[in-house]
């Protein structure tokens, strides 16, 4: 209905000619205040000089309203409009759900067009934290999003597997192998401590016993990356996370794209060399600063590859592409997207999605953790401690831009203090009321139900929840943020329980009422677990 009513509010502004103001409409307070209420009257007073309440009467003298959608409007001091929904559009919308069942909340907006959400993209040093845990959720649930919305996704992992880190993994696991060996040699300064490294050694010890001190670094380089992304790749597929594509940093070089990317901006007169350093002169294209794209040493800055790599991903041809990065990223970005303008290129299909860091609580208290001393917590240690479900639904119920306090304590709650364990009853408890009215002989076949009994206040509440799921999504892929479905979600189940709390369902002096809010009941389910489809959390039917 709220896009029914922007699309007829709007074609009568333009039959008006007057000025094209957006158009909000909200839930008001009190049910006795229609179902949905706009301001357009308001807005538009300063631009026509006019009362709201004359706007609002001469806006809806020839608003042409389906009688069948729309049953009635109302305008009220100071000049909004209140619009009441036909019992017969929630009668066909509650159909609806019915009918399309596991489509329901789907879109076609995405149909025939392609996207890339690039996510994770932790090199291969070590394994997953709680850190890279975020991006990891918000980025999967991002792209089934854009999935419900039909596009066709790639999910994309951008690593790298050269360079000083990786040169410093593979010292470190040398020096922990030769260790095993009682040859003691010292880790490199600023090498990886974490214990995962003696777990690697001691496998390379059992498969390959005879290497020393005199034993090329790169072995050991090699099989690090290899053990720690076989790490990598079960932390993802344990949390639900397969990418279809591992993108490698290298291939950049090999290919002669860095190379490019230096010849175009050189070409520009927009690189110039400062102590041995290669210079991007960002602060003539709006920037504060200039930046570094390669260092005196040779070695590039990460700003030269990501510039590639974008490059690259405008060249595939995808219609939209979304990075998720971490806060640490929020500096770097700009200059991306000002190589590839400067460049010619056509960018503004590209989004990136900043994140803000992970806390986590015990007992009130913060978890100490430390990158460089490896005392970290890794994803996995996580999904062990609270499990997938939590995990996951945890990570995205704040807006990626808000620090995130993840609290393991309530996250190990089984209690309704537990947001995923009330979303969780609430599809159980749907599925236990099936199971009880068939048991006392209730026919649960609500085919042939009579939705027009679905009358009460707290019953229409709760319709009206369900159905607001198909413009929630419409919102998260519209916004690229996606804690608005949890949001939602939590809000349909509490209006269930509202709703089980206010009236008996299974009444048998009164099974035609009875059969229509198990059909009801059934709707709610099925909305409730595409909604958590989406977020990648089980729907159980038993608690």
């Amino acid at each position: 209905m709220l896009d029914y009513l922007e699309e007829q509010i709007r074609a009568r502004l333009i039959q008006l000619d007057w000025p094209a103001k957006q158009i909000q409409l909200s839930r008001p307070k009190k049910a006795e205040n229609g179902d949905w209420a706009s301001n357009i009257a308001m807005t538009l007073a300063r631009d026509l000089k006019r009362a709201p309440m004359q706007i609002a009467e001469e806006l809806l003298a020839e608003i042409n309203l389906d009688p069948e959608i729309v049953e009635k409007y109302e305008i009220v001091k100071p000049g909004f409009i209140n619009f009441f929904q036909s019992a017969s559009y929630l009668t066909t919308q509650l159909k609806h759900i019915l009918e399309l069942r596991e489509n329901y909340g789907k879109n076609a907006i995405g149909a025939g067009k392609t996207a890339q959400v690039e996510f994770v993209s932790a090199n291969p040093t070590g394994p997953l934290t709680v850190g890279h845990g975020r991006q990891t959720v918000l980025g999967d649930t991002l792209a089934a999003i854009l999935t419900w919305s039909g596009y066709d996704v790639t999910r994309e992992y951008y690593f790298n597997n050269a360079g000083r880190q990786m040169r410093l993994l593979g010292e470190s696991l040398k020096s922990r192998y030769l260790g095993l060996k009682g040859q003691s040699i010292a880790l490199p300064d600023g090498g990886y401590e974490g214990h995962y490294l003696i777990d690697v050694a001691k496998r390379l010890l059992e498969e390959q016993p005879d290497l020393d001190v005199e034993s090329d670094v790169n072995i050991f380089k090699d099989y690090a990356e290899r053990s720690i992304f076989a790490i990598i790749r079960s932390s993802l597929k344990r949390i639900g996370v397969i990418h279809d594509v591992f993108y490698n940093e290298r291939s950049l070089y090999e290919t002669g794209k860095i190379d490019e990317v230096l010849a175009i901006l050189k070409e520009q007169d927009l690189l110039y060399k400062k102590d041995g350093a290669t210079w991007f002169k960002t602060s003539e294209l709006g920037i504060e600063q200039d930046r570094v794209l390669v260092k005196s040493s040779g070695e590039p800055t990460y700003r030269l590859p990501d510039i590639a790599y974008h490059r690259e991903k405008i060249a595939r041809g995808f219609d939209l592409v979304v990075d998720i990065f971490g806060a640490d990223h929020i500096d770097a970005y700009p200059d991306v997207l000002t190589a590839l303008r400067v460049m010619g290129l056509e960018y503004e299909h590209i989004h990136v999605v900043i994140h803000q860091f992970v806390t986590l609580l015990r007992s009130g208290e913060v978890v100490k953790m430390s990158t460089r001393k490896a005392n970290f917590v890794t994803l996995d240690e996580l999904i062990d401690e609270v499990g997938v479900d939590v995990v996951r639904y945890f990570y995205i119920m704040r807006s990626a831009s808000s620090h995130l306090n993840f609290d393991l304590d309530l996250a190990k709650r089984q209690t309704e203090e537990n947001p995923v364990f009330y979303l969780q009853y609430a599809h159980a408890r749907i599925s236990s009321i099936f199971r009880r009215a068939k048991e006392r002989g209730l026919d649960t076949d609500i085919r042939q139900a009579d939705l027009s009994l679905l009358n009460e206040e707290y019953t229409i509440a709760l319709i009206n929840e369900a159905l607001e799921f198909p413009e929630v999504i419409d919102h998260c892929r519209r916004a690229l943020e996606i804690h608005h479905l949890p949001v939602f979600l939590y809000g349909l189940a509490t209006a269930l329980h509202k709703f089980y709390t206010e009236y008996k369902v299974i009444d048998l002096d009164q099974p035609d009422l009875s059969k229509a809010r198990l059909a009801l009941l059934e709707a709610i389910q099925i909305t409730l677990r595409n909604g958590l489809d989406i977020l990648g959390i089980s729907a159980p039917d038993q608690m």
